[in-house]
């Protein structure tokens, strides 16, 4: 697993400390002082400062303000999709499931479970199976994705990225994939293949992280893709890089 520079680990770090505030209660003070509202101004919240009065005030309100109505999409703690009680993990919580590899048991039980699941899949013109792999090497994240249904490749993509974390970018390959395969005609069962299950199940993770941005989207290809039809569902393996 590939590491961003530290330089650029620590100013995330430092943009995301100033974030905090967004989640606080809409009647806390901080919370009124930061966030506009036009049709209710709070007379001495910084939306009310001229331009040359928020060049000339230093401090973590202005930080927090300026971080807030530039970079907050980035994190999607109000996002409908996470609403306690409409989220997907409440109403469709049978939809969804983890085929995880035992550690315990050696690798060729996992295989041959991996290679029985692509056969049954394969007979089948209502499955579609997402293959996603990422990599990082000198800096570089390595990204690919494969689509098939029926045994036929449908879809393949290759993308290149610097400087990113290899979760952020398996999570927007996964999230590409699950993309391409919700929208297929007559699709009842999707199958992501990945060799980091850890980064699909926080596609199912409520509390507030840096990749709220993918995860959210995610969520909501799936609500939709629930929604179609009662019997559809998705499954995540595991297939660990070591397996042949």
């Amino acid at each position: 697993m590939g590491l961003i520079p530290i330089k650029l680990h620590l100013h995330k770090l430092a943009s995301r400390s100033q974030l905090h505030s967004t989640v606080l209660p809409n009647n806390h003070i901080i919370k009124t002082l930061i966030e506009d509202v036009p049709t209710k101004p709070f007379p001495h919240s910084m939306n009310m400062l001229t331009d040359r009065q928020k060049n000339s005030v230093k401090g973590h309100l202005i930080d927090s303000y300026n971080k807030l109505h530039r970079i907050f999409p980035s994190f999607s703690q109000l996002d409908s999709e996470l609403n306690l009680g409409s989220r997907i993990i409440d109403i469709f919580q049978d939809r969804f499931m983890f085929n995880l590899a035992n550690k315990a048991k050696n690798d060729s039980a996992h295989s041959q479970q991996l290679d029985d699941m692509t056969i049954s899949s394969s007979i089948s013109s209502h499955m579609a199976i997402v293959v996603s792999n990422t990599s990082i090497k000198n800096d570089i994240a390595t990204s690919v994705l494969h689509i098939y249904i029926q045994n036929k490749p449908l879809i393949k993509t290759v993308h290149h990225v610097a400087y990113i974390t290899s979760t952020k970018a398996e999570l927007f390959t996964i999230r590409c994939g699950l993309n391409q395969a919700c929208n297929k005609e007559d699709i009842s069962k999707i199958i992501v293949v990945t060799n980091s299950i850890h980064v699909a199940k926080k596609i199912f993770d409520t509390k507030s992280h840096p990749y709220q941005i993918h995860t959210t989207a995610i969520l909501k290809e799936l609500r939709q893709f629930f929604s179609k039809c009662q019997g559809n569902h998705i499954e995540f393996w595991e297939c660990p890089s070591r397996l042949k």
